[in-house]
């Protein structure tokens, strides 16, 4: 499971701990300075634990595929944790026991659903003028952006890192505004809003992950931009209603490295991840990705991410081939693609995060009445938080809240459940007219 294995009994040594962590300090005898000894342990801990002070033993892909100057060296400096988060999941760390301590314990409430990433900070009504607002105003940059690359002109990226981060802000207050916001899709404007919500999921799973602010706006950036490519594929491919040939297909995986290009020759500075991202989010672990066939540790971390997220917004939107797939669907096809395509720590901890029932779905209660989902809880996939909007009648009803983790028990003293998921617009309940109801409240 992601954020909960070690790697069977630790290494112990004991030395001294860095100057920064463990200051000497002047006894008050004589002055004399003197340095504290902890016993050292080494643990496997995500790279989203690492910190000063910490001695890389061992990462889990090569040395030589990491951008770092040294083999096993001691965090003296921030951006030495940022290349290792960028490209590594974890590494083989060594640090004082309390440390070491501390952070499994933060690991262990992760990977339990104790602790609860998704903390609402404001009400949901609250939070969805800030998100609509997030939603439209990287919508605007996304057609300004189609605009100029169909005219031929330079694609200027420097307000694309602020957009990124109203959607960061409007998350971390409450990331069911903007999960609602993206389940209202329209086939005609598929590519342009797939990359916005891509992004918006890829920022609430790294949240969900623990991942710092700092890259939370870079795998959202990640995300809005990983198919930029795809504008300079010809729309006949684009949108064609049936299978592509082999042609077409070439054609079409051409665009991860167009895009590429494209972030290359942008006059905004790219971060490197973020080119590296969009060049292989179709990589797959057993090396049957494209463009450059990378297997398994190869793929960079947030590759990885945007892997997952691309696919289950794909499967889950309506495409000009094939209408939308459920989201129990969508997780069915990338908890089967585990291990041969998708990173299984990830793909685990993608399926906590989503839950059964995702924010914003409809679904039938096993009392035959019909609730939009509120919101999911990580431990307890099948039994999300509901708001009640018809009877079992299917007509409208006193409105009420149910959180069924609580197993509340329905007239006949049985404890509520899902029966089904439903379409939107089943039974009359829109999605969109939700949210303009709870946003005008």
């Amino acid at each position: 499971m992601w954020f909960g294995k070690k790697t069977g009994q630790s290494k112990r040594a004991t030395t001294r701990t860095p100057d920064r962590d463990n200051v000497a300090r002047k006894s008050a005898q004589g002055g004399r300075r003197r340095v504290a000894e902890e016993e050292l342990v080494r643990r496997k801990l995500p790279v989203d634990y690492l910190a000063t002070g910490m001695k890389v033993v061992e990462p889990d892909r090569p040395w030589t595929d990491i951008p770092v100057l040294l083999q096993e060296f001691v965090i003296t400096d921030p951006s030495q944790v940022e290349v290792l988060r960028h490209y590594c999941n974890w590494v083989m760390a060594e640090a004082p026991e309390s440390v070491m301590a501390a952070i499994e314990q933060r690991i262990e409430a992760l990977r339990t659903g104790a602790h609860n990433p998704f903390a609402e900070e404001a009400a949901l009504h609250e939070e969805l003028p800030r998100a609509r607002k997030a939603y439209a105003d990287v919508m605007d940059f996304v057609d300004s952006t189609t605009r100029a690359i169909e005219q031929g002109s330079m694609v200027d990226l420097q307000v694309a890192r602020p957009l990124v981060r109203q959607c960061v802000e409007s998350i971390k207050a409450n990331p069911n505004a903007l999960f609602w916001l993206a389940r209202v899709k329209s086939q005609d404007a598929y590519t342009a809003e797939h990359s916005l919500r891509v992004a918006i999921f890829a920022i609430a799973f790294g949240r969900f992950m623990d991942m710092t602010e700092e890259d939370l706006e870079i795998v959202g950036l990640c995300g809005l931009l990983h198919d930029l490519g795809k504008l300079k594929i010809k729309s006949d491919i684009l949108n064609k209603p049936s299978r592509l040939d082999p042609d077409e297909m070439s054609a079409m995986q051409k665009h991860a490295e167009f895009g590429w290009r494209m972030l290359q020759n942008s006059p905004s500075a790219v971060p490197d991840i973020v080119l590296d991202v969009t060049r292989h989010h179709h990589e797959r672990l057993n090396g049957t990705g494209y463009p450059d066939g990378l297997k398994a540790q190869q793929i960079s971390r947030f590759a990885r991410l945007i892997a997952i997220v691309d696919v289950y917004d794909a499967i889950t939107s309506d495409r000009v081939y094939r209408g939308a797939l459920s989201s129990s669907e969508a997780i069915r096809i990338l908890y089967e693609g585990r291990e041969e395509q998708f990173d299984p720590d990830m793909i685990e901890a993608f399926i906590r995060m989503v839950g059964v029932y995702p924010p914003g779905s409809l679904v039938e209660l096993t009392t035959g009445e019909v609730a939009i989902v509120r919101g999911s809880h990580p431990a307890h996939r099948l039994k999300p938080r509901v708001e009640i909007v018809l009877g079992p009648d299917k007509t409208p009803c006193k409105r009420r809240l149910l959180d069924l983790a609580g197993n509340p028990p329905d007239m006949a003293g049985n404890a509520y459940g899902v029966r089904r998921t439903l379409p939107d617009n089943a039974y009359g309940v829109s999605l969109q007219q939700e949210i303009d109801r709870v946003a005008a409240v």
